[in-house]
């Protein structure tokens, strides 16, 4: 059985199993009511049914749309304005990283979580760099996918742990040694084990302006283009001892 066969039989068994047990809500319910926007983007039906099919199962969480390729994913991107794209790197007409790059640049608020069989270094990379908040592979359980939209919803970077140390071997040849003070590596620690701005201004008992202070330091001193990057640099060089997911 391929990965993608994999991937569909898991989302076809959990989408029948949450069916019988819950009520399909009305997609257009707003992030007013505390929903989170998603908008699935897959070439395969069957895999962007399933899985629009799970997370419209959860109480929390409204698919607003799907797309079916990457020139897809930005229509309805900029017409629906969802919180989070959950995007396929390998479709036709438009990859998913080309898309989710101009997408990144329109709306810049938007999350998007890369969903993969791809194990391409480059294309691991390539998505740290335009800004996508996680990287999973499509071997992932899928309560780990719908977690994982909570969790990138709240600024939390995601992150398959198989896809780590590719990401970090990327980042390891190119950084020099940094001169970070004690207070920055607390954060840096802190980003690396999932925390979100507000869980590290409660922990340190300081502000999350200076948080986000602080995280911008660290960005600038490591040379490293957004958070995503800062969470691998932070697995990558120990600061964190927390397995699984990087967050």
């Amino acid at each position: 059985m391929t990965k993608t066969n994999h991937f569909n039989t898991a989302i076809i068994s959990r989408s029948i199993d949450m069916k019988r047990t819950s009520k399909r809500r009305d997609p257009k319910v707003s992030r007013k009511n505390g929903m989170i926007k998603v908008l699935v983007t897959d070439d395969h039906a069957i895999s962007r049914a399933g899985l629009a099919g799970v997370l419209q199962s959860e109480p929390d969480i409204s698919v607003v749309g799907e797309a079916v390729d990457g020139q897809d994913a930005i229509k309805k991107a900029t017409k629906l304005k969802p919180d989070i794209i959950i995007m396929d790197v390998l479709m036709p007409r438009m990859d998913g990283l080309t898309a989710g790059k101009e997408i990144k640049q329109r709306l810049p608020n938007t999350k998007i979580i890369m969903l993969t069989i791809s194990e391409r270094e480059d294309h691991l990379f390539q998505a740290l760099r335009f800004g996508a908040q996680g990287y999973l592979s499509k071997d992932a359980a899928i309560n780990e996918i719908v977690d994982a939209v909570r969790r990138v919803n709240e600024g939390i970077t995601m992150i398959s742990p198989p896809l780590v140390s590719k990401l970090a071997a990327e980042l390891r040849d190119v950084r020099e040694e940094p001169s970070i003070s004690k207070r920055e590596m607390q954060v840096l620690q802190m980003l690396g084990e999932g925390l979100s701005n507000e869980e590290m201004a409660q922990q340190l008992y300081i502000s999350e302006s200076t948080i986000r202070t602080y995280i911008h330091r660290i960005m600038e001193k490591l040379r490293l283009k957004n958070r995503s990057e800062a969470v691998v640099y932070a697995i990558n060089n120990h600061f964190t001892n927390t397995p699984g997911f990087a967050e």
